[in-house]
């Protein structure tokens, strides 16, 4: 219940409570007086380790048990890595606040014995470590000469594995690296010609429930107008592709003028065929950009790959 106290609902990962505590503290800079508790719980993606994340089954895998305790009343908002809040919610939740986004490229981490390379000099069969389908297709098509193997785990745990020589190197998350203090692990940003980023990639999302007006008044003060129609045309283009958190779909999202610029793409799991085009427009309405491009993306075959890769990865019913 809204007022002198605020619950939040967060994953017990060390990133996340990183991100929590950030929420936290600005909302207690903002709102003096105000108690703001903090429930950490393990999410089904954090307790299954063994499987690949295309394999699970995408639809909330980091945030159900969080929407959860909001749906009865046990917490007043969650915090998640945007990147990992499905496009469509649970009834009765909202995307309440989306903050200012840090850089959302992905990054190139390398194993010590590799540091005189870049992604693009890496010897032929080097190991590079992903979970994610998107960061794997795109770079199977640039550099089908690399060898991909799935990594699992918290930042913290792939790069023990980096550093145990598990792998040659790693791809992550900038901003995920920056706020654990770790930015200086990241060897390479990886320009967006070779791999757009996650939808949502670089800001967080704060859900809370549908309609709670003194919450939301709460925690809008925390919402970075620029980055949040960046984000809703990124969301609004992953939407009406029906793709989730673990399809090969990537963005880029930027303001020339008044405009917003939006380029998306689409690629096979083998990174053979890959679909890239860019749409533009006023950024006032973000999301009628987004839904225009997965238009321009589905016209040239997005939706032939999709429906292969939901064929490939997704369990069997």
């Amino acid at each position: 219940m809204a007022g002198s106290q605020l619950r939040i609902a967060s994953r017990r990962s060390q990133l996340a409570m990183v991100q929590t505590h950030w929420v936290r503290d600005e909302l207690a800079k903002a709102h003096p007086g105000l108690e703001i508790a903090i429930e950490a719980m393990a999410t089904q993606g954090d307790k299954i380790l063994d499987v690949a994340l295309a394999k699970i089954g995408d639809k909330g895998l980091f945030t159900k048990e969080l929407e959860a305790q909001m749906l009865v009343d046990r917490a007043d908002i969650a915090v998640h890595s945007l990147k990992d809040l499905p496009t469509n919610l649970p009834e009765g939740l909202m995307l309440g606040c989306i903050t200012e986004r840090e850089d959302p490229a992905d990054a190139l981490v390398v194993h010590a014995k590799h540091q005189d390379k870049t992604l693009a000099t890496l010897p032929d069969g080097a190991v590079v470590g992903t979970s994610s389908l998107r960061r794997l297709a795109q770079l199977r098509h640039h550099f089908p000469h690399l060898t991909f193997k799935d990594v699992r785990g918290n930042v913290i745990t792939r790069l023990e594995k980096l550093d145990a020589g598990e792998y040659d190197c790693l791809i992550l998350a900038a901003a995920g690296l920056g706020r654990l203090g770790l930015g200086d692990r990241i060897h390479e940003l990886i320009d967006p010609s070779i791999s757009l980023h996650a939808v949502g990639q670089g800001a967080l999302g704060i859900e809370c429930r549908d309609g709670d007006a003194a919450v939301l008044a709460q925690i809008k003060v925390l919402e970075h107008v620029p980055t949040a129609r960046r984000c809703l045309a990124e969301r609004a283009f992953l939407r009406e592709l029906e793709g989730g958190c673990q399809v090969p779909i990537g963005v880029n999202s930027r303001f020339v003028g008044d405009e917003l610029v939006l380029t998306g793409m689409v690629a096979s799991l083998d990174g053979v065929r890959l679909i890239r085009d860019t749409c533009q427009g006023p950024q006032e309405d973000p999301e009628a950009i987004g839904i225009a491009l997965a238009h321009k993306l589905r016209a040239q075959g997005a939706g032939e790959i999709l429906e292969a890769i939901f064929a490939a990865v997704r369990p069997e019913a």
